[in-house]
């Protein structure tokens, strides 16, 4: 079931099968969400939990016991109850199954909520134990936004600025054994920009297990135009797209947690970032995502 909600600014429209943001359009009617094009990558916007990325053999040990648990998790495959809507906002709500159960023991709500608010989408996740037990969860976005996003514009006319000067690497990827490779270093990021090619992901995503930012902007180099990312309860950040095609998207994924690293076990309480959450207690989490029609909104003093 599609939901689209709008102010003066945005239109944005929420699939309940996954809970999944499939459009999002500004005043212009610009498209700036992945349309799902099979031929590359046949999601856009998937919630991932209650892991982030590939578990070991696809399979988690939680309290001595074994279960086995997609790539990301179950959430992006099911449908989640529509339980709010306004004209801007809409909530959606997904509880633990016996299906669920196979995969993941605890008893929780997972509840999604987006609000347009301006000119910005709103996201905000709620995870609740209903358990008797503590219960360990990773969480994160994994939105794919057009790129390019002009006509006549290429992959490479872009590039990611970040809100703060970093000095950080990136995690690299091991494809043999499907793992990050946790001593290793990958990209060196100094400043504050990363220019944009298909190499950066011949590999895997480009994941930075240590950001100092919670703000990147997607933006053309020349125009300034392009989409901005706020995530300021996640701890690290991922960029994604298809390697060698020439797929026109590119994925910004904030995530509390990761896909298997070497030296990591395979009990889900050992993950990185995982989060432990008490009976009868709930986290909340917000991202936001801003179009940007005009250079000045693009923190031009960094551009070239």
């Amino acid at each position: 079931m599609l939901t689209t909600i709008r102010n003066s600014e945005l239109t944005a429209v929420i699939d309940s099968a996954g809970a999944q943001l499939v459009s999002l359009k500004d005043r212009s009617g610009k498209e700036y969400i992945w349309q799902r094009d099979p031929r590359f990558w046949d999601r856009c916007s998937p919630l991932l939990f209650p892991v982030v990325g590939g578990c070991r053999d696809n399979r988690i040990v939680i309290d001595g016991s074994e279960y086995s648990l997609p790539k990301h998790g179950f959430c992006k495959d099911m449908e989640f109850q529509r339980t709010t809507r306004t004209d801007c906002s809409v909530s959606f709500l997904l509880q633990d199954s016996e299906y669920t159960k196979t995969m993941y023991p605890w008893s929780f709500c997972l509840s999604m909520t987006y609000e347009l608010q301006h000119g910005s989408l709103l996201l905000k996740y709620r995870v609740a134990n209903k358990d008797s037990s503590a219960l360990y969860y990773c969480i994160g976005a994994h939105p794919g936004f057009c790129c390019p996003m002009e006509e006549d514009a290429v992959f490479e006319d872009y590039c990611l600025v970040f809100e703060k000067e970093e000095s950080t690497c990136a995690m690299p990827f091991d494809r043999l054994l499907g793992e990050y490779l946790s001593g290793g270093s990958g990209y060196e990021l100094h400043g504050r920009i990363i220019p944009l090619s298909r190499e950066l992901f011949q590999d895997n995503a480009l994941y930075f297990p240590e950001i100092t930012s919670r703000r990147v902007s997607l933006v053309h180099r020349e125009s300034g135009r392009g989409v901005e990312v706020s995530y300021p309860d996640f701890e690290t950040i991922a960029f994604w797209t298809v390697y060698p095609d020439r797929a026109p998207f590119l994925c910004i994924e904030p995530w509390n947690g990761s896909g298997a690293r070497t030296g990591e076990g395979d009990e889900l309480i050992h993950k990185n970032h995982v989060r432990r959450l008490e009976p009868g207690a709930s986290h909340d989490l917000t991202m936001a995502v801003r179009p940007l029609i005009s250079r000045t909104e693009t923190l031009p003093e960094v551009l070239p």
